[in-house]
Parts: structure tokens; C-alpha cells; sequence
């Protein structure tokens, strides 16, 4: 190496088996870095994930027609099939070279959010597709609610302070296929630079190469967690409710390099979301003089996710 060369930082990977004391200052330590953080010892069953995987496979190898059959044009791709070029980055020229599949919470009939959180479609196959994508959603819904345990002790609240924020929260599990790249539109990648509008995502698939985030020095630096690892990142939602205090940061999915090009990407991530009638308003805790209130005006957590999937061209 020469002694031009930069070196990068890199993310930890941060163990939930080790001493629960140090977790809040360890996760705390590397989300307030990066905005992500790498997560391993998750307790999510290896076989749960490993059959996931298949049936992500499975089903968008299907026939482009069969696959349509479970899209709802005018719903921002809330539940269902979404096609290939569909989503398009803030800000960006071009849309993103991908196509996912959506799975909402189930509510049961007459819940009060019913009206802003629809329910779910599945696809007539491959079997047992339903089954395992909630039992995966409920395993998410777990984890992510024990990394916000533990970001609320380190923001000075306790640590069940996020719960009533997030029960039947409006959280989305999204599986992923960036087909095989050909005949791409000039500068179009797999997923553009942007930043996620929820809480925090809990992220499977990141070992294949493509995820990078951008530091705040304005490197892009990979995001390669241990197989079967997670890669979690906070979102706007909670940047705005922290003042900043926890940064959501611009990553992308770059294009493969190589051979690499030849071959599908599949992902899974878990936006967790906050309760659609939640209201945001910046933690007291997280202003200051030095960090002055960003964000007087308060706003409920579903008025401020239509703005964005505006923005990014999911509805109009």
C-alpha cells in the first residue's frame, strides 16, 4: 500500500450474545459513527432463513405475468409485487434496476389502523410462502425491537420506551431481486444513493458484494457483515425524532464488478416502522444549545411516510 492510499474505516460487528451492559454504548458507538451498524447473534433461526431464501428465489423466477398478477397499481407497492424499474431514488434521473415483494403486519378485522395498513396478498406459489414470511416478519419484529431497547438506554430513556411507539407499527419485510445486469440505462444502478424513511432496517444478504455507505467525510465504504450477520441502519424517522442525534446515512447498491454482473442479488430488509398515528417530536434529551431543534413542527408517522414514498415515486 502506498502511503497515498486512504485508509477506510470499517464497521464492527457487534455480538447481541456478549454482556447486554456494553451493548448500548457499543451499538450507539457505531450508529452514531456510520448510521449502521453490524449485527451478529441475532438468534434468528439459520433454517427459517436459509428456506426464505429459497422461496425469494423461487418466486421471482417466475413468469413476469404470474409475478404482475400481485401487483396493485396506485398503492405505492404497500403489499404485493412490485415490478422492475418501479422505484426511483430521491432526487435521482433514473429508476433503480429492481423488483421486490412486499409483506405488511396482519392486523385483526376492525383494528383501528386497519384503514392505513392494508393486508397482505400472497402468490398462489411456491408453497408455504406465507407461513414463512410471517413467522421471518415476527423474528424481525423481535430483533428490532431489542436494538431499539437498547438505543433508548442510550439515549437517557428507559428501555421499553420505544414499545408503545412501534406495537402494531406500520413495518414492511421486502424481498429483493436485482436481476443480472444488461443493457442498463446510462448511470441506472441496483438501488441509487438514498436514505431509508423508517426507524431502523434490519438487513439480510449484505455478504454479496454492492452495499456501501457514505461516511461523512464523502467516502463510499462497503458494508460486508459475516454470513448471516445483520446490517442495521437507522432511518429518517428516527434521525428526525433523535435531532440528528442518531445520523440516517445515504448508501447505495452499486453495480457488480466482473463476472459478478452475470448474476441475480437478493436481499431482505425489514423496515421497522413507528405506529402510523404516532407522532413525531424531537426527544427533549436530544436538543440542545449546541443542537438546536431541527424539527419544531411535529408530524405523525404516516403523513410523513406518504411524503416520502412521494418523493421516490411509489404514489402520487
Amino acid at each position: 500500500m502506498s502511503p497515498e492510499t486512504p485508509v477506510l474505516p470499517s464497521l464492527p460487528v457487534i455480538s447481541l450474545a456478549q454482556d447486554s451492559k456494553a451493548l448500548p454504548d457499543a451499538l450507539g458507538d457505531s450508529f452514531g459513527r456510520f448510521g449502521f451498524a453490524m449485527v451478529a447473534d441475532h438468534g434468528i433461526d439459520p433454517a427459517l432463513i436459509a428456506r426464505a431464501w429459497e422461496l425469494t428465489e423461487a418466486f421471482f423466477a417466475l413468469p413476469e405475468a404470474e409475478k404482475r398478477r400481485s401487483h396493485v397499481p396506485g398503492t405505492g407497492g404497500a403489499r404485493g409485487y412490485t415490478p422492475f424499474g418501479t422505484e426511483i431514488a430521491k432526487g435521482a434521473d433514473v429508476h433503480d434496476l429492481k423488483e421486490f415483494w412486499h409483506i405488511g403486519r396482519d392486523l385483526a378485522p376492525g383494528h383501528p389502523l386497519a384503514d392505513r395498513m392494508p393486508p397482505n396478498l400472497w402468490p398462489d406459489r411456491p408453497g408455504d410462502f406465507a407461513e414463512t414470511f410471517r413467522t421471518l416478519f415476527a423474528e424481525f419484529d423481535r430483533v428490532g425491537a431489542q436494538i431499539l431497547s437498547y438505543l433508548a438506554v442510550r439515549l437517557g430513556l428507559s428501555a421499553d420506551w420505544f414499545a408503545p411507539a412501534i406495537a402494531d407499527g406500520n413495518s414492511v419485510l421486502r424481498l429483493l431481486h436485482y436481476p443480472p445486469i444488461a443493457d442498463a440505462p446510462e448511470g441506472a444502478i441496483r438501488a441509487g444513493a438514498h436514505e431509508d424513511i423508517n426507524l431502523i432496517t434490519l438487513l439480510l444478504g449484505a455478504e454479496e458484494a454492492g452495499l456501501e455507505l457514505l461516511t461523512r467525510d464523502g467516502q463510499w465504504i462497503e458494508v460486508t457483515p459475516p454470513q448471516g450477520a445483520l446490517a442495521i441502519n437507522i432511518g429518517d424517522m428516527l434521525q428526525r425524532l433523535t435531532n440528528h442525534v442518531l445520523p440516517s446515512t445515504t448508501h447505495r447498491v452499486r453495480n457488480p464488478r466482473g463476472d459478478r454482473a452475470r448474476f441475480s442479488r437478493y436481499s431482505m430488509p425489514f423496515f421497522l416502522h413507528l405506529r402510523s398515528d404516532f407522532e413525531i417530536r424531537t426527544l427533549p434529551g436530544c436538543i440542545s444549545a449546541a443542537n438546536p431543534d431541527r424539527y419544531p413542527d411535529p408530524i405523525t408517522a404516516d403523513a410523513y411516510l406518504h411524503q416520502r414514498l412521494r418523493e421516490i415515486g411509489l404514489i402520487m
